[in-house]
């Protein structure tokens, strides 16, 4: 079972491991320089429209970049930037209690289907393919896997300012 994003570096819950990130090596983070942390989040914010083919004179399909969601970000402190994508599998039927992401964060369904509600929104269905975004005012009330049989994974990339937990609990904010 991998880590829970939205309760990563929280204890506790029956359905969230929390697993160590890599030590040092190759993709790991510890192992970047802050310009290497820089051009990662400069990556994962740009969509390449389009890449040269090569020159052979064969007519080459041009690779074609659309936007998926677009969101500003708060004010933030640009010389600490810091980008954590944390792939999270919710097993069948696991659900995970209200929190909050001090940073901002979007998720992106890689398969499954997860039930979620942030904030005063109603209650959303994100199948593969869609995408989501929590800024560090709201609250994510809910978030549950309604399969009896399959599990949903998404990707989370965290944009953060400063240390800090990933997601912090919320005690006063049940479902609505």
């Amino acid at each position: 079972m991998v880590a829970h994003a939205a309760r990563f570096g929280v204890r506790g819950d029956p359905f969230v491991e929390i697993l160590p990130p890599a030590a040092g090596g190759a993709g790991s983070i510890a192992g970047m320089s802050a310009l290497s942390h820089r051009f990662v989040l400069a990556s994962a914010v740009t969509v390449f429209a389009a890449m040269p083919g090569p020159t052979s004179g064969v007519a080459q399909p041009s690779v074609k970049g659309a936007p998926v969601r677009v969101v500003a970000l708060p004010k933030m402190d640009g010389a600490n930037l810091k980008v954590h994508a944390i792939q999270v599998t919710y097993p069948p039927g696991a659900t995970s209690s209200a929190h909050r992401h001090p940073c901002p964060v979007f998720g992106y369904m890689i398969s499954g289907t997860m039930r979620m509600q942030v904030s005063d929104q109603p209650p959303a269905e994100y199948k593969a393919g869609d995408s989501f975004s929590e800024m560090p005012t709201d609250v994510h009330r809910m978030a549950t896997n309604p399969s009896a049989d399959t599990p949903a994974v998404f990707l989370a990339t965290f944009v953060c300012d400063k240390e800090t937990p990933l997601s912090v609990p919320v005690t006063d904010a049940p479902a609505k």
